[in-house]
């Protein structure tokens, strides 16, 4: 029986003015269509990816922002945030939209999506993972 692979897909680019977050966002959505072991990261300007309130009405592009709230809903509840590129950028974990799945094991208990981890513990999750795709 072969091992499941576990996919990391690493987000390091702002959610507008390029194509790198929507296209992460996409292919996330169709590996856990696919039952694939999806994680994510945010890091560096990724971070940003995830702050409530996006207003993209300026810059004539699509607020794809509110889709992140689906992701518990295709079982990805791995969602890592690097806490000094939070820190660096004078957010905080409030900053952020607050991302959750169902535990079927739980009683259906709502629980946290987001874990904040250092830098060096990102590196340990990295160790962790098969495939990487960098965004």
């Amino acid at each position: 029986m072969s091992k499941v692979k576990k996919f990391m897909y690493v987000n390091r680019r702002a959610p507008y003015g390029t194509i790198y977050a929507w296209e992460s966002l996409e292919v996330v959505l169709i590996g856990a269509a696919f039952e694939q072991d999806v994680s994510m990261a945010f890091i560096g300007d990724g971070v940003y990816q995830l702050t409530k309130g996006q207003d993209t009405t300026g810059l004539e592009m699509k607020n794809f922002s509110p889709t992140y709230s689906a992701l518990g809903d295709y079982e990805v509840t791995k969602i890592y945030i690097e806490k000094e590129s939070l820190e660096e950028r004078g957010l905080t974990l409030e900053d952020l939209q607050h991302l959750t799945w169902e535990d079927e094991d739980d009683d259906w208990a709502e629980k946290d999506s987001i874990q904040l981890v250092s830098r060096a513990e990102m590196v340990k999750v990295f160790a962790d993972q098969d495939v990487f795709f960098n965004f």
